[in-house]
């Protein structure tokens, strides 16, 4: 069974920083694009951003330059850096990888945003 182990969520006052993980494993890694997406209490779940096997991001509209994803190759490893957080960005967030073969999600991690 493929696993993606996702770390970093928790608790944050708004205008505050995050940054997720994503563990991947390394055969999955290298080959999929890596994900992140959300779930907020109530709304379907919706993509936040994309980072390609080279390495290329791609944002919803709703980051506004506020996350970014990045890949740490060596560690099989996707992050997702957020800064100025909302409360609506609370939600769980999980990873997933995407390839040709099959995706993967990760368990999710959960992200409140609130004074």
């Amino acid at each position: 069974q493929v696993r993606l182990v996702e770390s970093g969520g928790g608790l944050v006052q708004p205008g505050g920083s995050l940054r997720l993980s994503c563990v991947a494993p390394a055969d999955i890694f290298a080959i999929s694009i890596m994900g992140w997406y959300r779930q907020a209490p109530g709304k379907e779940r919706e993509l936040v951003a994309t980072v390609t096997v080279g390495g290329r991001p791609d944002y919803a509209a709703f980051v506004k330059c506020r996350f970014t994803i990045s890949k740490a190759n060596a560690k099989n490893t996707a992050n997702l850096q957020m800064n100025g957080l909302k409360p609506e960005d609370t939600a769980v967030y999980y990873c997933k990888s995407m390839s040709r073969d099959d995706d993967y999600w990760g368990q999710g991690t959960k992200i409140t945003v609130s004074s």
